[in-house]
């Protein structure tokens, strides 16, 4: 027989907030739902009072379609807002074009339109660099624009930076999907209701993330405005996201809006990437860490630095992260829910460490 654990519950790295295990407030709404039968395929108490809570924070026309993880979000999101010759407008740097093998691509036959976008945020003069040419058959059709929430390079958009973009592309009859794997640690940082920055912002179809907040295999996608987005219940299914037992990924998704737990431990884990960052700007100011610096602004939970790549190499011996650009020598470090002070003090230790030895 086994024995367990299989793994030492005190190592902690700063590569992923996919790292970080499951909330113990998640586990016990797990065990909750888990007594006696409800009917499969998303026909529960569950999913059904999961439709009510979304209704409640993203506005009375939203729908949730619970799924297993946030490649699938995206592929069914982008499905459902375009025909088979359309494509979408994103950053570069967007999850969709550089983490996820092709998927949207593949699984659904549309084209990724990418642009270099600062700090991973597109804007509409951005936007208008792949928008055009409708009518032109040998074009695929820019008919969709998918930002990211907080973006892959740990930036935020205002809710008028997604009105701005929104207003853009549904003017130009483009639907505006929002990749919102963190969306939580967005939330926290910014301040507002989901709403505001989401639905009463102009955005159509949501991916709302999960995993990288606490949760196991449980995100979902959220219509934000039906008669943009069709055939849901269909691509869900078709594209293998559908679960039989909807009510433990509901469960999860649940656990997040009770008592505001997905925006508390979302905003530790921000405020875990603020002291690393204002530790290490002590560093750099005390003249003990010379060559960091960083490449981008910390407003979530990521940080994005550059450091020799010698020195890099020796940290992550220690304490396991990625690198971002090794040509440049940038890296990203990551906070999750479960970091705590200890752990990045601990962190700043072994790069101080590093560093003094040259």
């Amino acid at each position: 027989m086994t024995t367990l654990p299989l793994h030492d519950s005190g190592w902690r790295a700063f590569a992923s907030d996919n790292y970080a295990g499951v909330h113990p407030e998640v586990l016990a709404a797990i065990a909750a739902a888990n007594g006696g039968h409800q009917v499969a395929y998303g026909e529960d108490s569950y999913t059904a009072r999961l439709q009510e809570v979304i209704r409640e924070h993203f506005g009375e026309q939203a729908e949730a379609f619970p799924v297993f993880n946030g490649t699938g979000a995206n592929v069914v999101s982008l499905t459902s807002v375009l025909p088979r010759w359309g494509a979408v407008v994103a950053a570069s740097t967007a999850h969709i074009n550089t983490d996820e093998a092709g998927a949207p691509e593949r699984m659904t036959g549309i084209k990724l339109l990418t642009v270099p976008a600062p700090g991973g945020k597109l804007t509409p003069e951005l936007v208008a660099r792949e928008a055009w040419g409708w009518g032109d058959e040998h074009r695929a059709q820019p008919l969709a624009v998918s930002i990211t929430q907080a973006t892959e390079m740990g930036t935020l958009y205002t809710p008028q930076e997604v009105r701005a973009i929104a207003d853009f592309a549904h003017g130009h009859d483009m639907a505006v999907h929002m990749d919102g794997s963190r969306l939580w640690n967005a939330a926290a940082a910014l301040g507002v209701p989901f709403r505001e920055f989401t639905a009463d912002a102009g955005v159509d179809v949501l991916s709302l993330g999960g995993t990288k907040n606490g949760l196991i295999g449980a995100e979902a996608v959220v219509v934000l405005a039906p008669d943009r987005a069709a055939g849901l219940v269909y691509l869900r299914k078709l594209t293998m996201q559908l679960a039989s037992k909807m009510r433990f990924a509901s469960t999860q998704l649940l656990a997040l809006f009770d008592d505001g737990l997905g925006l508390r431990i979302a905003a530790h884990a921000n405020a875990m990437a603020a002291r690393l960052r204002s530790a290490l700007e002590a560093g750099i100011a005390d003249g003990s860490l010379p060559g960091l610096g960083f490449t981008q602004d910390t407003q979530s939970n990521a940080i994005f630095a550059t450091l020799p790549t010698d020195v890099a190499d020796r940290i992550r011996e220690r304490a396991r992260f990625y690198d971002w650009d090794r040509a440049r020598g940038e890296v990203r470090w990551m906070t999750a829910w479960d970091t705590t002070e200890a752990d990045i003090d601990g962190f700043v230790s072994i790069i101080r460490e590093e560093f003094a030895r040259g």
